[in-house]
């Protein structure tokens, strides 16, 4: 359990932390920071995704490469969904 609330408070620290420099780097270089958020931030949160694809890749198992990529995507979806329709009902 101590492992689970550690890893959420990691979590959101490295969340903050991440926002706060992509908005200090819109600002510097005279950017939307809607620019930085659809390159930067999205790469920055697709990056453990592209890890495990290349890793299971590498060791010829392509089964966990598409099952990450499909995994992800619908998670994505539903999570989106789901907090959406708890946000605005």
């Amino acid at each position: 359990m101590i492992e689970l609330l550690s890893g959420l408070l990691l979590l959101i620290v490295g969340a903050e932390l991440m926002v706060r420099a992509a908005v200090r780097i819109a600002a510097r270089l005279h950017i939307r920071p809607l620019i930085i958020g659809l390159t930067i931030v999205a790469l920055g949160s697709s990056a453990p995704q592209m890890a495990v694809s290349l890793q299971a890749t590498l060791a010829h198992n392509a089964d966990i490469a598409v099952g990450s990529v499909i995994g992800s995507s619908i998670f994505n979806i539903l999570v989106t969904l789901g907090l959406s329709a708890l946000i605005i009902p």
